[in-house]
């Protein structure tokens, strides 16, 4: 007997035909638009690479992660949901959804999933990954109530009839405010002169590099009155030279002077105050220059120590996505009828961390050994 194909069940966050009839619906609970901003950060990542490889960089390290239960069951269950569940349109597991999350999560403050129940074999069928541009969240009555409205390309908004299958994360919110700060706030400003000097750069490169000449003709004082003759012989034969794929000479008869035009100018050196503006950059996004390609000055020392501060970036970071994963493993154990516990394990960042951390805890042992010793014969020699 051949098996029935199963349907993705109705995403809500999707764009709905549904409207609300009354004509002040979209008063009630109202919330600011942040398109423009959410415009300017995509805006903000493709003009300035080095944001958007900084961006890529710290959602690749963030790592993976994988659930612990000492129930066999639920162990199996999720580890098999995590790695076969469907995301999005072509997405196969758990790190697709993650990605996506995430990267929406830095770059707009704000991140928003949804998870699609089975009805036929129970548990989360999908998850998806909505635009922000296709949800808008509001506060209820109470400031602990969150509303999920889908929003049509009109304007129409249709509440979302089971909050309980939407899933968001808010990054560094405001007090009072649902939604969050992305991590490119405060960039605009100094990314708006960096790309004013690449800018430049190029113009003068296109003015200096692409030579252009003045050819000035001064003649002799009886042939004034030939003047204009002259002049368009000359700019005829200049013309044919310079329009030429070989190497041809110029001659003319007369006082003829020929300059590059812009060769005498001198360009502003840029390297200076281009690594100001990208340190400001790399501040703000806690990512080492060297994992940017930027080959500054730095001791082996200093490397450390900004890598240890990406590293408490990333530790941060995982604590925010974790009640999100918790929230879509409980959900997919309720559906499917099962309860046990269970926790989300991260993995280590990367080997030279776990190396660190192991030399770190014996150089303590061996410290606290050191003591205890000393300890112990002052106490010999005190009886």
């Amino acid at each position: 007997m051949r098996k029935k194909k199963k349907e993705i069940q109705v995403v809500q966050t999707a764009v709905s035909d549904k409207i609300r009839h009354h004509p002040f619906y979209d008063l009630y609970g109202y919330s600011p638009s942040m398109a423009n901003e959410r415009k300017l950060y995509r805006a903000l990542r493709e003009a300035v690479p080095i944001i958007d490889a900084a961006l890529y960089k710290i959602i690749r390290l963030i790592g993976t992660f994988h659930v612990e239960s000492e129930n066999r069951a639920v162990y199996e269950i999720l580890t098999d949901f995590l790695r076969t569940v469907r995301v999005n349109s072509c997405g196969i597991g758990i790190d697709s959804f993650v990605t996506s999350f995430f990267d929406q999560l830095l770059t707009y403050g704000t991140a928003v999933g949804e998870m699609i129940p089975d009805d036929i074999d129970g548990g989360i069928q999908a998850l998806y990954n909505p635009s922000l541009e296709q949800v808008e969240i509001r506060a209820g009555y109470n400031p602990f109530d969150i509303h999920y409205f889908a929003v049509s390309p009109l304007g129409t908004r249709t509440e979302v009839r089971q909050p309980e299958l939407i899933t968001s994360c808010m990054l560094y919110p405001e007090a009072g405010h649902l939604y969050g700060r992305s991590v490119l706030q405060g960039l605009p400003f100094v990314s708006d002169i960096l790309l004013k000097i690449y800018n430049t750069i190029g113009v003068n490169w296109e003015r200096v590099g692409n030579v252009r000449f003045a050819v000035n003709y001064t003649p002799p004082d009886g042939e004034r009155m030939f003047l204009q003759d002259r002049a368009e012989q000359i700019a005829s034969e200049w013309s044919k030279t310079m329009r030429s794929e070989e190497v041809r000479d110029f001659i003319s008869v007369g006082d003829v002077q020929i300059r590059v035009i812009g060769a005498d100018n001198q360009i502003l050196d840029s390297e200076v105050p281009v690594r100001q503006i990208l340190e400001q950059i790399v501040a703000k996004l806690s990512v080492p220059p060297f994992l940017l390609g930027l080959s500054w000055s730095s001791t082996e020392r200093m490397s450390t120590q900004q890598a240890d501060i990406l590293t408490s970036e990333l530790e941060y970071y995982r604590v925010l996505l974790n009640p999100i994963l918790e929230k879509i493993c409980r959900t997919h154990l309720a559906l499917l009828g099962k309860r046990g516990d269970f926790s989300i394990e991260w993995d280590e960042i990367n080997l030279q961390d776990a190396v660190e951390m192991s030399q770190a805890r014996l150089n303590n042992a061996q410290a606290r050994q050191l003591e205890n010793e000393i300890a112990g014969g002052k106490e010999s020699e005190s009886e």
